[in-house]
């Protein structure tokens, strides 16, 4: 599973720079994520830009250099037209088609950061190939890929409840009744999969049901109650046993601990919002290593560790929480 975030975007569209045609007076976005990648361009080459719409009719969107909002075609000579990525190329065919129809003197070259194996034939230029499966951080939540995998409900879909809602009486069924989405996404998950138990199925579906928040199964703990859940604590455990049963592709979890159980178990991609990462094998690879490098330390010389703890333990635990996160 290949994984950009919004960082990676970033750095890659700049380091991208240096291959771009020389002489562009004009950067122009494919909306909607072209946009991104427009917008980085246009800061760090301090050039206007626009979208394809804005091409056609003679509109600025934001600029380099000070502009009124509007201007004549024929004031550029180079424009770069870009997306995000390329996959099957249909939609950079349709934007190319697109802009063809304008009738335009300058020179027209079309780009994206990332391309598929064998897409490179739909761009003048790219900052990387990139093969599918891959999902980015900004189109995660709205992508087809989303039926094909889990997704944790509070802490994704919803916020986290607060110490004084997260019990099991009336303020936790206020919560969960009445609490405002984070994400809706806009197409249908596969399995939402979160740690609330059974006897709340009514209430979470119906809130899932009014905000207009698709799945095709809902996965609930069977603990009767939330003092037994907590005596278990195999959160992780148990949605490890839900994905590892499932044909699903990938997990969407809101806790890194969570995520790092689930991953560790399943051997399948997990992302963690809250590292804002992809778990999957090369990860799981460099963690098991590391501890096992960490353990032999230890048993080498043991009284040199026990000074480190003594003289700053709280510097300790964090050089020694760093190995594995």
């Amino acid at each position: 599973m290949n994984y950009r975030s919004f960082d990676h975007l970033s750095a890659d569209t700049q380091e991208w720079i240096v291959d771009l045609p020389d002489g562009l007076d004009l950067i122009v976005g494919i909306p909607r994520s072209g946009m991104l990648v427009s917008n980085l361009l246009s800061l760090h080459l301090n050039l206007p830009m626009t979208d394809i719409d804005g091409l056609r009719e003679g509109r600025l969107l934001q600029t380099g250099e000070r502009y009124d909002g509007e201007f004549d075609l024929s004031e550029f000579s180079k424009i770069l037209v870009v997306d995000d990525t390329v996959y099957t190329g249909s939609e950079m065919t349709e934007a190319q088609s697109t802009i063809g129809g304008f009738d335009l003197s300058a020179d027209v070259y079309y780009g994206a950061v990332y391309v598929d194996e064998g897409s490179e034939q739909f761009v003048d230029t790219y900052a990387q190939t990139l093969a599918f499966p891959r999902v980015f951080e900004w189109n995660m939540m709205h992508h087809d890929f989303l039926e094909d995998s889990c997704v944790d409900l509070d802490g994704i879909l919803c916020r986290d409840p607060t110490p004084k809602e997260n019990g099991d009486g009336p303020k936790y069924r206020e919560f969960i009744s009445t609490v405002d989405p984070i994400c809706v996404p806009s197409v249908e998950i596969g399995k939402i999969v979160t740690c609330r138990l059974e006897k709340y199925r009514s209430e979470t579906a119906a809130w899932l049901e009014e905000h207009g928040i698709e799945y095709d199964e809902l996965v609930m703990m069977q603990y009767p109650d939330k003092a037994t859940r907590v005596a278990a604590g195999n959160h992780g455990e148990y949605k490890a046993t839900v994905y590892q049963s499932s044909d699903a592709k990938l997990f969407v979890e809101s806790s890194h601990s969570q995520a790092r159980t689930i991953a560790m178990q399943t051997n399948k991609p997990v992302y963690s919002k809250e590292q804002n990462r992809m778990l999957q094998q090369g990860y799981l690879n460099r963690v098991t290593r590391n501890g096992q490098m960490s353990i032999e330390a230890v048993k080498s010389d043991p009284l040199r560790y026990v000074e480190q703890f003594r003289s700053d333990p709280v510097d300790f635990v964090k050089r020694a929480s760093s190995v594995f996160l």
